[in-house]
């Protein structure tokens, strides 16, 4: 068995297995063929993503947008499930991990989405799939990926418990697991608000809303249109919006200001949400910024968040925390590093309370495990 975390987003798809990391953009275009190709430049795996997956062959990320005719990504929920995540996902997986050994996969859902594509999600992935690599050099590959087990758990607590488990799957951080936390994890479409009290979810207090990066991005190209009249693809905007310029038909155009005005008036927004949404949570301890989006807003959100916000270290990527998480928990669930919790979970609720609590499904629990109330709502999730 070997243990995975697979993060599927509207913008990039994430794997990382504790040994490999895996980002791409989450697009996928149709295979052409190439007549003629150099080997100049870079000739990672990533930069050449070229796959036949159930009999199709596709070019993903970089390599669809570079050479693709039709080049597909989307921001609707059911067709991103439906027709992207199954070869996203299984592609993330074969190229991170390198074993014929039965995959647990942990991954994750926004707030909004979580009860009603739960069960989609891991039919998506679960079972044996077959994928081939067509690598630059004219050499194929065929891989078997084996995903026997699928946990899906709310998008957010990834990065909770990115920050509070060791490598191992242990509690390495007592201090942050016994707190209030809220997390803000800024995604391509979503951004997901959600509250975890001594590691137990508060459905009150969370919410997805579709505040993400693409609407920043969908601002500014709708600015450019009105300028050059092109049509500029939101998955196109990442280089452009970070290095303040972008060149259409030979003629430049400065973003910076353009792209500051839009981040700060998205900054302000996400956060008056944020703040009429945890109104009532003013005892909460720590508020947690992540993923992808958190990196482009966050001088521009943190001066208008009415609370302690944890800063993003600028010694890792955030598009990462969710995933990296996703690989914690499972080995917390599924590894040898497994530890009890019960002396950092609040006390245990009165009979009259216990009874109005849903059985849980996971019958692979422990008994050590048992009295473990803080994650005990995640065990009815997988």
């Amino acid at each position: 068995m070997e243990i995975v975390g697979i993060d599927v987003g509207f913008g990039f798809t994430k794997a990382y297995n504790g040994k490999n990391s895996v980002i791409f953009k989450s697009l996928i275009g149709d295979a052409t063929d190439i007549q003629f190709q150099t080997s100049m430049g870079t000739e990672s795996t990533l930069s050449h993503l070229h796959i036949t997956y159930e009999d199709r062959s596709y070019f993903l990320g970089d390599f669809a947008e570079l050479q693709s005719n039709i080049k597909e990504y989307t921001l609707d929920q059911d067709k991103f499930i439906k027709e992207f995540v199954r070869i996203l996902a299984i592609t993330s997986a074969a190229l991170c991990c390198d074993t014929q050994a039965p995959l647990h996969v942990v991954s994750g859902l926004p707030v909004g989405y979580l009860k009603r594509d739960s069960k989609k999600l891991k039919e998506m992935i679960k079972g044996t799939h077959n994928i081939t690599f067509h690598h630059q050099n004219g050499e194929t590959e065929l891989r078997t990926i084996t995903v026997e087990e699928v946990l899906v758990i709310p998008q957010p607590i990834g990065s909770i418990f990115n920050l509070i488990f060791d490598d191992n799957g242990k509690i390495s951080n007592k201090s942050l697991a016994s707190q209030k936390l809220g997390v803000v994890d800024i995604g391509f479409k979503t951004s997901d608000f959600s509250i975890f009290d001594r590691l137990q979810y508060i459905e009150r207090g969370s919410s997805t809303m579709d505040t993400g990066i693409s609407k920043c991005f969908s601002v500014i190209a709708s600015k450019l249109r009105q300028e050059s009249n092109i049509n500029i693809e939101l998955y196109r905007m990442f280089k452009f919006t970070e290095t303040g310029t972008i060149k259409i038909r030979g003629k430049e155009f400065n973003i910076s200001n353009l792209t500051k005005r839009v981040y700060n008036h998205a900054g302000s927004a996400i956060a008056s949400d944020l703040n009429r949404l945890w109104e009532n949570d003013w005892d909460m301890d720590s508020i947690i910024l992540s993923g992808g989006g958190s990196m482009e807003l966050y001088k521009y959100l943190t001066p208008n968040i009415e609370g302690n916000v944890i800063p993003v270290s600028k010694d890792t990527d955030p598009r990462f925390n969710n995933v990296h998480g996703y690989l914690k928990f499972g080995r917390y669930k599924w590894g040898t590093g497994k530890q009890p919790i019960s002396k950092l979970a609040p006390e245990s609720p009165s009979p009259d309370e216990d009874k109005n609590q849903p059985e849980t499904e996971d019958k692979d629990a422990t008994a050590q495990d048992k009295p473990a109330k803080g994650l005990s709502w995640l065990r009815r999730q997988g």
